[in-house]
């Protein structure tokens, strides 16, 4: 990993230690409905909790706007954890006060509080320095396990280094490990797998990943500005018309390493009922648009993500979220698993089909951070790692 500090650099015995954690999950009535990213934390908090320290955990949780609002509150999430620590988890009210501060005092090693969500101030996402300031006068020292922030300067991810030792934690280790070997050491073939709607997304990682990957697979919504900027017709597509030119561009420059869909799977509504077909890529009939790619392309794929040694897939193929156009996801899906390569995912659909397609234990890797792991394969430092301590 970069030349950062890590938890196993820190002597943590009898000391307080503030750890962000990313415990952004969804909730329903109060009731976590994923606790994939709590599980992901779990390896440091014990190790914590294993080695004499107390432990603090913050994190934020959705987005209410810098101001109080309790359907946002960690709590329910606190509750879960407990179940799942032999540690006591106490619950803060607030992540800043006296009263927080008095909490974080009494605090014993081998004990767990969860502060309050971070963003009920709008001085977290501002990256203010009193609220950095506050954070780390609850702990001696701070740990960042929050990958799935990192990409964001805010009080809790950034800030709070100014005034604390720091180190990465176990789960941001593993991801900057897999994800940056994976960009700058990667086991050729390097194949990477991009979808999702938007190209304008991702420009700045094709543009990274074409100096870097052998192959790269276009899918999804931002194929057909791809296959617009070669002159076909898309119909009732989405595309981004101000994103063909760029497309042209790196069409251009790609030296046959950018693939296209051969073939899509059209209907003539964003409809589950929606009459659907597919086609050869090229012109798309009036009234129809692109909701898949096509069982040729899926094959095509496949064979290039067989022969690959490292693959790495952001973004689903089609719109995944109806079962009839889902096929080229789960298709993706299932060549992915069968690589004998090293097979990271990252974003949250992909991570999404790998899960319902009931193969990601076959993943090598699979990333806690949609917009982090992006950056990363952008060639982007991200704020929250690059403001840790650097190893002696």
């Amino acid at each position: 990993m970069l030349n950062k500090k890590m938890l196993t650099d820190l002597d943590l015995q009898g000391k307080k230690v503030l750890v962000r954690v990313d415990f952004n999950v969804p909730l329903k009535d109060g009731v976590v409905q994923d606790d994939t990213r709590i599980l992901a934390a779990l390896p440091t908090i014990n190790y914590l909790l294993n080695h004499g320290a107390a432990v603090i955990l913050a994190s934020h949780l959705g987005r209410p706007k810098g101001k109080v609002n309790l359907e946002y509150s960690l709590k329910p999430v606190a509750v879960y954890l407990a179940k799942l620590l032999i540690a006591p988890v106490r619950f803060a009210d607030d992540c800043r006060g006296s009263e927080t501060k008095e909490a974080a005092k009494t605090l014993q090693p081998g004990e767990v509080m969860v502060l309050e969500n971070t963003r009920f101030y709008d001085g977290e996402e501002k990256n203010d320095p009193e609220m950095a300031k506050d954070l780390a006068g609850l702990a001696d020292l701070y740990v960042n396990d929050a990958f799935g922030t990192a990409h964001r300067a805010h009080a809790s991810t950034a800030g709070v280094t100014d005034y604390l030792p720091s180190a990465a934690g176990f789960l941001l280790e593993k991801e900057i490990n897999y994800l940056g070997n994976a960009i700058n050491d990667p086991k050729h073939p390097f194949v990477a797998i991009l979808g999702g709607a938007k190209i304008s997304d991702k420009i700045g990682v094709i543009e990274n990943l074409l100096s870097k990957a052998d192959k790269i697979l276009i899918g999804g919504g931002m194929a057909n500005t791809f296959l617009a900027a070669k002159g076909f017709a898309m119909a009732d597509s989405l595309v981004e018309a101000e994103s063909i030119e760029i497309a042209k561009a790196l069409l251009a420059k790609s030296d046959g390493k950018l693939l296209l869909p051969v073939d899509v799977v059209i209907a003539d509504a964003f409809d589950a009922e929606a009459k659907a077909q597919t086609i050869a890529a090229g012109d798309v009939p009036e009234g129809w648009r692109v909701l898949d790619i096509g069982p040729e392309t899926v094959k095509a794929f496949g064979v290039e993500i067989a022969k690959a040694g490292t693959v790495v897939w952001n973004g689903p193929m089609g719109v995944f979220e109806i079962p009839r156009f889902a096929e080229g996801t789960f298709g993706i899906a299932r060549a992915v698993a069968e690589s004998q390569g090293v097979t990271i995912i990252g974003g949250g659909d992909s991570v999404a089909a790998i899960n319902q397609s009931g193969l990601a234990e076959k993943i090598t890797h699979i990333s806690t951070g949609g917009g982090a792991s992006l950056e990363m394969l952008e060639g982007i430092e991200l704020p929250g790692v690059a403001a840790l301590d650097d190893k002696e």
